[in-house]
């Protein structure tokens, strides 16, 4: 494969709501040379997150919309994303769901990264779960998003085995470092098919 320059590569976007650990594995691995996909929009629903900082460090159009309570402002994000040609929303630690109008626009287009073997342990507090529960793995999925929470299509999963000495923090930073590994990844993947 030829080297792809800037101008050739798809644009994605990226939603957090905090620190943006798997934006920045994101943002490294779109620099390769074979990577077929740039991030060109971060769409953030808290103002004070960290990623916020870190796409203003790095240039990348970045902006705090709150747009799950407006579907006001929910067409200005997929106006936006339009304006900005965007091939794909990739959700990286984004904490609210999105409104069904919104993912009818993007179907088969919005990818998410969820701290479980789904389909279990759905929604918040994955890792303390799992552990109560005396389970012999965890991990994580990256799945397509649709209406119902932690519930589209797996795209692909990566587990860990959980030790006896693992706590909810040790074992969320185990699993966060398999996440930047394989997000990036399958975020190149799936674009190679859309």
């Amino acid at each position: 494969m030829k080297k792809l320059d800037g101008n050739l590569k798809k644009n994605i976007a990226v939603f957090i709501s905090g620190r943006g650990s798997n934006l920045k594995s994101i943002v490294r691995y779109s620099s390769k040379k074979k990577i077929i996909y740039k991030v060109k929009v971060i769409i953030s629903n808290k103002r004070n997150a960290q990623g916020l900082l870190f796409a203003k460090k790095q240039k990348i159009k970045n902006y705090y919309i709150n747009f799950t309570k407006s579907k006001r402002l929910g067409n200005r994000v997929l106006n936006i994303l339009k304006k900005n040609d965007i091939k794909m929303v990739c959700l990286a630690g984004f904490m609210k769901i999105l409104p069904a109008y919104f993912i009818k626009n993007y179907k088969g287009k919005i990818i998410n990264i969820h701290p479980s073997l789904l389909p279990k342990y759905k929604g918040l507090n994955t890792h303390a779960r799992a552990i109560k529960n005396n389970e012999e793995f965890s991990g994580c999925t990256v799945h397509y998003v649709n209406n119902l929470l932690d519930s589209g299509k797996i795209i692909i999963q990566k587990k860990t085995r959980i030790t006896k000495k693992d706590t909810a923090n040790s074992l969320k930073q185990k699993i966060l470092k398999i996440e930047h590994k394989i997000y990036p990844r399958t975020i190149n993947k799936v674009l190679s098919n859309l």
